[in-house]
């Protein structure tokens, strides 16, 4: 199955196929400064999965550290992925493609919420060990 999505303008427009690798939430200072709220949710999938269809040419990036290449509109602002180069992963924000069954798995960079969610999902200090994380859970 394929979802497509776009920038706030609608001038980049992406497409992801298949099913993510995984979703949840973030909640990490990055993300939350990045997002301009208290918690960003994810969706994972393999770089052959996301395809940009429309705009390519107005996709900026933003590097901040390694472990993240956030990529947004150049024209509207408008926030579209964030490459993950290390974890061979693309974050397409679940909010980017409306149509996409929104089903978070876990909550990643716990340690560092401003927004305590008590949803039953396990809550990760950092992140899983897979990805180069402690994998550690926090008990509420």
């Amino acid at each position: 199955m394929a979802h497509i999505g776009s920038c706030f303008c609608g001038t980049v427009r992406l497409e992801v196929s298949g099913e993510p690798e995984g979703m949840g939430y973030c909640h990490c200072r990055s993300c939350q400064s990045w997002s301009g709220g208290p918690v960003n949710a994810f969706s994972l999938w393999k770089p052959a999965a996301v395809r940009i269809t429309a705009g390519e040419e107005h996709v900026a990036t933003f590097q901040k550290t390694p472990l993240s290449q956030r990529q947004y509109c150049a024209k509207c602002g408008g926030h579209l992925m964030t490459n993950h180069p290390t974890f061979g992963l693309v974050d397409v924000f679940a909010a980017t493609i409306p149509t996409l069954a929104f089903v978070p798995g876990v909550h990643v960079n716990y340690a560092e919420t401003v927004l305590p969610m008590r949803d039953g999902l396990p809550k990760l200090k950092d992140f899983p060990k897979e990805l180069g994380g402690s994998g550690e859970a926090i008990v509420e």
